[in-house]
């Protein structure tokens, strides 16, 4: 299986930080929740519970109306998910469209330049092209379109990635804002765990397709118990000291301590879950 064993939830006006290396199962994780799982991948189990529908049984077209609408994708790659042939307007205006019905023109028009304000982008930005943006306007772009029906629940698949650090902090700032302003629950995805510290009000990490850990923001940094969770906090960059790669013993540590053939997560702490082995003492939290 390529995730198994995954709980969360998530708060209205909540950041939920999903991390781990690129291959441990957070995009997957994210297009089950979105039900847009290609075949033969599979959904075999479980409940996808957004306030009181559980997507799991929504047919496809009651799964057309909550996209979108009641919960949203910023994709990973603004540059390949916006049409190149169509301007900024007809983009984001379609999926206004697709879900409201046909408004006045002028309506639609003075929505769609207030969606581009909220994202800090000029009206300008309203007739161009993706081809006349900067990588740092498409993604607000796309913040705009995923904001543009004000859903519960949004979900960025690594929304500053391919981005310089200077317009990484813009995007992460709108993407903050414009979560304030509709109270919306976001999960974010990356591996940039400086990001996920400065954004997520909780975390959880992802290590072959399972959770090995998961708790409040401060108590994952202050007080990691995973050894996985560790070596991924030690790679953050330190002005204060060179970094060093970790040892050969780290390594053997993580794969004795998980992933489990029966996953399961033990509270070390208040809202803080690891998945405990033997390898791993109790007492090395708190």
């Amino acid at each position: 299986m390529a995730v198994r064993g995954v709980s969360f939830y998530v708060r209205a006006g909540e950041t939920f930080g999903l991390v781990g290396e690129s291959g441990s199962g957070k995009t997957t994780t994210d297009m089950a929740i979105l039900r847009l799982i290609r075949p033969p991948a599979r959904v075999e189990g479980g409940e996808i519970i957004l306030g009181d529908t559980d997507l799991q049984r929504c047919s496809e077209e009651e799964l057309r109306s909550l996209r979108w609408n009641r919960i949203s994708l910023i994709p990973q790659g603004a540059m390949n998910s916006l049409n190149p042939v169509m301007r900024v307007k007809d983009q984001i205006g379609d999926a206004i469209l697709t879900h409201e019905g046909r408004l006045p023109g002028k309506v639609l028009r003075e929505r769609i330049i207030d969606l581009l304000h909220t994202v800090g982008l000029s009206p300008d930005v309203y007739n161009l092209y993706p081809h006349e943006l900067s990588g740092g306007m498409k993604q607000r772009v796309c913040i705009a379109m995923a904001i543009a029906l004000r859903p519960q629940l949004i979900i960025a698949d690594e929304p500053t990635s391919a981005l310089d650090v200077v317009v990484q902090r813009l995007v992460a700032e709108t993407l903050k804002d414009v979560q304030k302003r509709l109270n919306a629950g976001l999960i974010l995805i990356g591996h940039d765990m400086g990001l996920q510290a400065q954004m997520a009000d909780r975390i959880g990490v992802m290590y072959k397709g399972q959770f090995v850990e998961v708790g409040p923001v401060r108590a994952i940094f202050k007080n990691p118990v995973h050894p996985y969770t560790r070596l991924l906090i030690s790679s953050i960059p330190s002005i204060k000291q060179k970094h060093q790669p970790p040892p050969a013993a780290a390594w053997e540590e993580i794969q004795q301590a998980g992933p489990q053939d029966e996953p399961g997560m033990q509270e070390v702490e208040p809202e803080h879950f690891v998945a405990l082995s033997e390898s791993i003492a109790l007492g090395s939290a708190g």
